[in-house]
């Protein structure tokens, strides 16, 4: 099985920390490879058109982000970075 999992936090998607489930927004669950991907290509291409900065590491995690989105961290007392992060998985682990 196959997940393309949209996700919104202080955090690249890559870190996967704990509890990094409880930012996701979204997933899409799929039988075959191909689709995942051709839906995977829609909502990256969504998000590239919405945000300047991104980053992606292999080639399964993606983040998305612009300078302007912040969210203040009472603990830290500080303004992080907010990135909307787009995983593949295939049986729930990141599938490069």
């Amino acid at each position: 099985m196959f997940e393309v999992v949209y996700m919104k936090a202080d955090f690249e998607p890559w870190w996967m920390f704990d509890g990094w489930e409880e930012d996701i927004l979204s997933r899409r669950t799929f039988a075959e490879e191909l689709e995942a991907k051709e839906y995977l290509k829609g909502v990256l291409g969504k998000l590239r058109e919405k945000y300047g900065n991104e980053n992606v590491k292999k080639e399964c995690f993606f983040a998305f982000w612009s300078e302007d989105e912040k969210t203040y961290c009472e603990a830290c007392s500080d303004d992080l970075q907010v990135f909307h992060g787009v995983i593949l998985l295939c049986d729930g682990k990141p599938f490069a």
